[in-house]
């Protein structure tokens, strides 16, 4: 069985491309799950509902035109897509690509850090649709 690295993981939010100044990346595909116990039943039951998704991401912060600051800032209180792939090879069933759409971005701390340490933001989207492309 293969194993993969995250170490060339493609991250675009709202058409830009931000894999550069990323250093993390998680998304989470989630259903909920509503209960549907009835009277009678031995046991819970639960059927899917709706997607509830989030995806965390750490950039390191650049102040540069149309790169971190310049894309996130505009995008608090509003909705985006963001697209990611483990890799930036083709899209493939080993190098799917994650297609977030409609994710609210709600806040953003534009400057984070200690003496010495790297300038870091870290967003978290919320809701949304996910699509997984293999091909």
């Amino acid at each position: 069985m293969a194993k993969i690295m995250l170490t060339d993981a493609t991250i675009t939010i709202n058409t830009v491309a931000l894999s550069s100044s990323a250093n993390s990346v998680t998304l989470t595909y989630e259903i909920d799950s509503v209960e549907t116990t009835s009277f009678g039943s031995t046991g819970h039951t639960f059927q899917g509902a709706l997607q509830n998704n989030s995806l965390e991401v750490a950039f390191f912060q650049d102040f540069a035109a149309a790169n971190v600051e310049a894309t996130i800032y505009p995008l608090v209180g509003t909705t985006t897509t963001v697209v990611v792939k483990p890799t930036s090879a083709a899209t493939s069933a080993t190098n799917p690509t994650y297609t977030l759409s409609g994710t609210f971005l709600a806040s953003h701390t534009p400057v984070a850090g200690g003496v010495g340490e790297a300038a870091m933001t870290t967003l978290t989207f919320t809701g949304g649709t996910l699509v997984k492309t293999t091909s």
